[in-house]
């Protein structure tokens, strides 16, 4: 069984730090580099694209909204063209990083508000999809289970890889519960045990306590919540005692 790990990264700015980047470079496959409009800067950019490449792990987008104040995280009015074309504008920002390195852009996540919007929003999916292609036919873009984005995305014979959530709670549609920060990690056994169970057997507890169903092709470790390290530790340790191989989710997805 394969699965990759990934984690939203360069989301500090100027002077404030957020995160934990080269700690948790060392467990995850893909990571989700922020492009300037909700969290990081040219600087925070170009640093988190050469620790990528240093550890081997694959860079992706990950465009939110212009909303540093409140990270991304709010809902905005926008048009799904506006939202295309801040995904076309983030997304170009880094493959220029991308292309100074000599290493490859291999994914988008959209960040907070914008990419719970685009799970439940067709319009919204399909534009961004449609901008993500032609700067990259053969882009692969994270969407949650039963999202917009999959469906769509499968439609328009985009790879999608299926999203789930190590530090987060599900939903039974295979959602996440949106929160403005992460809570701090008490029970890493338990959040590795139910990695596992995800990928092995495409379940997992709800917020409501229900058994969902999920597929679990790339798992999200939020580098910010207090004691994401160890949890990424922990939850290798806990895949490689079940016989699931970690790999960029570019070798899952062929």
């Amino acid at each position: 069984m394969l699965v990759d790990l990934n984690c939203d990264m360069g989301e500090s700015f100027a002077l404030y730090k957020m995160g934990n980047d080269e700690e948790m470079m060392q467990y995850i496959t893909s990571a989700n580099l922020a492009c300037g409009y909700h969290a990081g800067d040219p600087a925070i950019m170009n640093k988190t694209v050469e620790l990528a490449k240093k550890y081997k792990v694959g860079i992706g987008a990950h465009p939110g909204f212009p909303d540093l104040i409140g990270f991304g995280r709010r809902y905005m009015s926008a048009t799904p063209e506006e939202i295309r074309d801040f995904v076309i504008y983030q997304t170009g920002a880094l493959r220029e990083f991308t292309a100074y390195h000599q290493v490859s852009l291999q994914h988008c996540k959209p960040h907070g508000a914008m990419y719970m919007m685009a799970m439940e929003d067709e319009k919204i999916a399909r534009a961004i999809l449609e901008g993500l292609s032609k700067i990259n036919p053969n882009i692969i873009v994270f969407a949650m289970n039963n999202s917009a984005v999959e469906a769509v995305g499968e439609q328009m014979g985009i790879r999608v890889a299926k999203e789930v959530y190590s530090d987060r709670e599900h939903t039974m549609s295979g959602s996440i519960v949106l929160t403005r920060k992460g809570s701090e990690i008490t029970d890493y056994d338990h959040l590795a045990n139910r990695v596992v169970r995800m990928v092995k057997e495409g379940k997992v507890i709800t917020d409501k306590g229900e058994d969902a169903s999920v597929k679990a092709q790339t798992v999200c470790i939020h580098g910010d919540t207090p004691g994401a390290p160890m949890l990424a530790r922990k939850i290798t340790e806990a895949l490689r005692e079940n016989d699931i191989q970690v790999m960029q989710i570019s070798d899952i997805i062929t």
